[in-house]
């Protein structure tokens, strides 16, 4: 059995084609998911710092909800 890829090449080459409106390079979809996956990290990263900050032991929703919009201005989301 082949080892299974981390992420579906063809569909984020689909998703990215479908909303750029423009030629794609070869390797457009792996940059995609990598920003993607640094975006997610930068967000965990400072879900936790918030969630210390507030006392509590774990990430939670309110802790995530309260540094989306910084995280997603930092990506130029």
């Amino acid at each position: 059995m082949a080892p299974q890829t981390p992420y579906p090449r063809a569909t984020v080459k689909r998703i990215v084609k479908a909303h750029s409106n423009r030629p794609l390079s070869k390797n457009a979809d792996v940059m995609v998911f990598l920003d993607y996956v640094l975006f997610l990290e930068e967000l965990v990263r400072e879900a936790s710092t918030a969630s210390k900050a507030a006392g509590e032991r774990q990430i939670s929703a309110a802790a995530v909800r309260k540094v989306r919009e910084k995280t997603l201005n930092k990506y130029n989301g």
